[in-house]
This record gives structure tokens, sequence and C-alpha cells, in this order.
């Protein structure tokens, strides 16, 4: 019988050497525990050898199964305690990362809460309002940097119908916050079947406050933007406005949508705040004194066609435009066409002396009308003699100005015309812009009327930039309401020399002629006067309904602004005596603007005419009372 501790079996299974339980089990295991007893301490510690490889040799007396499988038990065991340790590993990764993130979301929310100033929390637009706009409406400012138009945030208030549980209550409590509205208008809205609308696009803040108060259901509010003009009505015409969706739909907020609504970008105006309101005060004080039905002036640099003022009456405030009526919104200063009078007699007498078909010294026969087919050419105050050309424009001579242009010719007149840009529509930056209105075929009879400002219709715009171009040494600037940085580059229409003999008649017919009233000490004055008959509904002229009108510059030995005044259907008054032309009803406003503006603009008065002025502005006239009537005063 084979020693027991030979036995390779109990060699395998003996794993505890203090014969505690073992994890292993096999057949006799007890039996050869008993029979074996305890071994040595030498033999327990061989026991113990780990095999280096499974290239190592083994002790002798070892059963290189036995080895084999402790190895295996050894690395089952290691793997365990790596996995464990991975575990934990990612455990505590896994909580830092939520610890961290807990962390920003708890301070966030202490910065909303306890330090952020409260806010109204915004309403999100329904689908069928507006889409947002990327980038705030740009501002628009006047040349000095005078804000015109602006956005501003504002509250709307709407309401779903689907929500509001009593309309007729609803609209009783709301009329009462809100008196500007009509419960029956609100409790009709209330009762549509849709799920918004509005019922009032612009809140105050009180009564935001009172509705709110009201704590009505299917009611809210909404935040946007709402475009502000700060001076209501004073840049109407100019400014234009936008819609309820904050759109450009007319005057410069139409013409420069791109730039505004797109780009967000602001737009400087060439107007002078303080010069605009000047001139509609002014005019509103015209249109009041002879009564009447409209009116527009318009003040420009002569130097570059640069706007500075631009006004026309009736108005309406760009803030709520729907109150406005057409005649209000109508332009007169730049959409409407008018036969405007003698004023022509400026480009009538510069385009003869240009022509040279005649000089100053020169002149014509007005003794007699002119007859022409069915038509009658007459002076309104007549001298029955032969005039100078002088005369003929201080007098205001029809019949020496219609003989001057027929000397040009039908052709020479029509090609001085549109150099002018009289037969074109300007292009000044508004939508609302006239297109003049001329002779389809150029006849004698046309040049004859033309010359003193019938047979043509022009805007009030069309003859401010063309009598600048007449005093300001004979050339011609676009007209512009945008702040120029730069001298614009203008065209020649006339030379040096007739520019300077229109100043000298200009000055010479506000000492002499119809201008009179137009004179401001110190700021030699120069100017021409305009009265024409409207043309009735079957084409026949109005007598009594007048266009009057007086244009002017200042000062005229160096020219540098033009100002224009035009009264629509003026009446005359005891103080005019009863007289409703060009020279008593305009002529005075243009004075009283200059006498305002001048100084405002660092026009310095000329206390005593300087002997340059005095040679550069005489004008010899043959028949008046005094030669070199300039130095008269």
């Amino acid at each position: 019988m084979s020693n027991p501790s030979d036995d390779p079996k109990r060699d395998i299974f003996h794993i505890s050497p203090d014969d505690k339980p073992s994890m292993l089990s096999g057949p006799g295991h007890e039996e050869s525990r008993q029979k074996r007893g305890k071994l040595p301490l030498a033999k327990k510690a061989k026991a113990r050898v780990k095999a280096p490889g499974l290239a190592a040799k083994q002790p002798a007396g070892r059963d290189p199964k036995r080895a084999t499988i402790y190895r295996q038990t050894e690395v089952r065991e290691g793997v365990f305690q790596q996995a464990i340790e991975t575990g934990r590993t990612r455990i505590l990764i896994t909580a830092t990362f939520l610890t961290l993130a807990f962390a920003v979301i708890g301070a966030r929310l202490v910065d909303i809460t306890a330090l952020q100033p409260q806010e109204t929390p915004k309403i999100a637009k329904p689908a069928s309002t507006a889409p947002e706009e990327a980038l705030p409406r740009g501002a628009i400012l006047d040349r000095e940097g005078v804000l015109l138009a602006a956005n501003l945030s504002t509250v709307s208030l709407f309401a779903d119908p689907a929500l509001v549980l009593d309309p007729a209550d609803t609209a009783l409590k709301l009329a009462a916050a809100l008196p500007q509205l009509d419960p029956v208008w609100i409790e009709s809205r209330l009762r549509r079947d849709t799920r918004f609308v509005w019922l009032d696009r612009t809140l105050t803040p009180d009564q935001q406050y009172e509705v709110n108060r009201l704590g009505m259901p299917g009611i809210d509010f909404d935040e946007n933007e709402t475009r502000i003009y700060p001076h209501g009505s004073l840049f109407a015409h100019t400014l234009g406005y936008t819609n309820v969706d904050n759109a450009g739909i007319a005057g410069v907020e139409k013409r420069f949508e791109d730039q505004l609504q797109k780009d967000g970008a602001d737009v400087q105006l060439s107007l002078d705040t303080r010069v605009q309101h000047i001139l509609r005060d002014e005019l509103s004080q015209a249109v009041e004194t002879y009564s009447a039905i409209g009116a527009a002036g318009i003040i420009m640099d002569a130097r570059t066609g640069e706007v500075l003022g631009m006004s026309s009456l009736p108005d309406f405030d760009p803030n709520h435009p729907g109150s406005a009526d057409e005649d209000a919104v109508f332009n007169r200063a730049t959409l409407g066409v008018y036969e405007l009078g003698s004023t022509f007699k400026i480009f009538n007498t510069a385009m003869a002396l240009e022509a040279g078909v005649v000089d100053l010294n020169g002149g014509y026969d007005a003794t007699k009308p002119i007859r022409i087919s069915r038509f009658t050419i007459s002076d309104y105050h007549a001298k029955k003699r032969w005039l100078s050309v002088p005369e003929i424009f201080v007098f205001s001579s029809n019949i020496g100005s219609a003989k001057m242009a027929l000397d040009v010719g039908p052709a020479g007149q029509r090609k001085f015309m549109e150099n002018l840009g009289f037969l074109n529509t300007l292009g000044l930056e508004l939508p609302e812009l006239g297109r003049p209105q001329s002779p389809s075929k150029w006849r004698p009879i046309n040049t004859m009327t033309i010359s003193f400002g019938h047979g043509i219709s022009v805007s009030p715009m069309h003859l401010v930039s063309g009598v600048a171009a007449m005093i300001n040494g004979g050339v011609v600037h676009r007209p512009t309401l945008l702040k120029t940085s730069e001298p614009p580059r203008g065209r020649r229409i006339i030379s040096e020399a007739t520019s300077q003999a229109i100043r000298g008649l200009m000055r010479l017919n506000s000492l002499e002629g119809s201008g009179k009233r137009a004179t401001v000490d110190g700021y030699l004055v120069g100017g021409k006067t305009g009265t024409a008959e409207k043309v009735g509904k079957r084409g026949s002229y109005a007598k009594k309904s007048l266009i009057s009108s007086f244009v002017g510059a200042f000062p005229m030995n160096d020219p540098k602004y033009v100002v224009y005044v035009v009264l629509d259907e003026p009446k005359g008054t005891k103080e005019t005596h009863n007289y409703a032309t060009g020279g008593w009803v305009a002529a005075p406003s243009v004075g009283n603007i200059i006498r305002r503006i001048a100084p405002v603009l660092n026009v310095s008065p000329v206390l005593s005419e300087t002997p340059e002025a005095r040679q550069e502005l005489a004008i010899i006239a043959p028949q008046l009372e005094a030669s070199l009537a300039s130095l008269r005063q």
C-alpha cells in the first residue's frame, strides 16, 4: 500500500496546510486529512512556493497539475480585484462630474434669482405676427446728431379669445383701464374664432400695470419695438413712417429700408433741427395769416445742394399716421408739381445772357401786349415802354421775358431746362418725387409762356435746386437729404459772369422791386417773386386761386443759402390791401426766416456794405430812379 503522502490527488486538493475548510474538495478528501496529519513547517513553506513560469522546474515531490491550478486561482483573484478598482475609479470620476455640474447650475440659479435685475419674462409671439428682426432698426439723425427717429421697447396687449371666460365683462374692465379703447370694439375682437387678436400695440407702463392688475385669463402682453419720432410732425414728410411691423412705407424710412432694417445702420440727414423749427413756424404763421390751404418751404445750401430744412403743410404726426388725411400726407415740397410763375424769370434771364442774345445793357419793347393765336401775353403792372433787361427782371415783365425767350428759341430753351433738371424727376433720396410736366411739342407759344413760369410744372425742390445753380457760380448740384463730408462735384451750366449778373439782378429786385418785403438789414438778401394762377378742372386758369411764392438767397455777394416759400391759394388781408401775390404774402416770410436762421448758421451780418460787395452787386438800370441801385439801403 502506498504512502498517503505520495498520493497525487491529496497534493492537488491540499490548499490550506492548517486543515481549514477549503473551497476545493474532492473524493476522499476528509479521509486523507485524518491519515496525513499536519505537515511540518518546512514542508508548509515549500507548499507555498510559486512557480515563476511554465518553464520553471517544480520542486521534488510536487505534481505539475497542482501548481497550474494554483496559478489560475491567483490570476482569477487578481482580475477580480482589478475590476473592482476600475469600477471604483469610474464611480469617482462620474460623481466628480455630477458634483461640478450641479455646482454650476446652482451658481447660475443664484445669479439669476439674487444678483440679476428682475425683468418681465418675454412672451413668444404667435406665428401670425412678423418674424423677429435680426438687428434693431437703425436710427435717423440730423446733421448735428439730434435724434429724429429711433426704436423704443414697448408693450403690446393681445388676447387669446379661446381662453377668455366672459368677453363682455372682460371688455368692460379693459375699457375702464384703457379709455382709448371702445368696449364694443374690444368685445367684438374677443368673440372672434381665433387664438390671437391685437388689442393695443403701444401701452404705457401705467396702462400695463392697470391691465395686469385685473388678472383676466386670456389677456397677455408682448414686448416689441416701436418706431418713435420725438419731434412729432416737424419732419413728417421727410422722415415718413413705418407700419406696425416696423417696415418703412414712406419718406426716408422707405428709401433707406435696407440700411435701416437689414443692416441696422443709422442714417444721418443734412437737415438741421433748429432751421427746421424756424421754417415750419414761419410757414404755419403765413398759412394762418393768409388763410392758405397749404404751403411748402425749403432751405438749401447753395454750395453743396444739401437740404437744411423742408416742410409741407398741412402735415401729420408720424407716430400716428393712420389718423392723417390724404391732403396732410401729400408732400407739396417734392411730390407736388406746380406752375411757379415769375420765379422762372431767373432762369429765362440767365439763359438769354448765357446764349448771348442780349446783355444787361440791352432791352425789349414792352409797349403793347403780345397776341398769338387765341392767347394774349400782357404785364401785370404794365409800363408800356421799352424796358432794359434789369427792368424786365425788376418789373417782372411778361412781355419782355417772352421776347427774350423767343430770341433764344424753343430748342435752346428746352435744352436749358433739361440741363437744369426740369424735365425729369429729381434724384432726391425720397420715394415721393413728382415728375415735371412740360410740352410734348415745344412750340413758340410754349417758349413764351415758359419764360414767365406758365406751361411747365415743376416741384418746389426743382426750383430751389435751379436757383442755387444760378447764384453759386453756375454749377448745378443734385439736391440731397444726406449730410455730405466732402464738397460734391457738380455740373456747370452757366458761366461765372452770368451767375454774377443774376446775383446782382436778384439783389436789385429786393431793393427796387417786388422783393422789398424780404430784405433783412445786414444780410444782403436778393430774390424773386412768383405768382401763378392754378389750373382749374376744365383746363382753364382760376384767377382767384393763386400759387404765390418768393425765392430768396443770402448773402448775395457770396451766396450760401437759398430760402423758398410757396403758399397754396392764399387770401389777401387788410394789411396787404387784399393782394395775395408773392411779394405781399410770401416775401415777408422769407425775410423772417433769414433773420432767424442767419445767426444759427453762423452767417455774420454786414453792418455796412463793403466796397467790394457794392461793386460786385452794382447793376446799372436805365430808366430807374438811380443807377448802381444796389448801393441804396
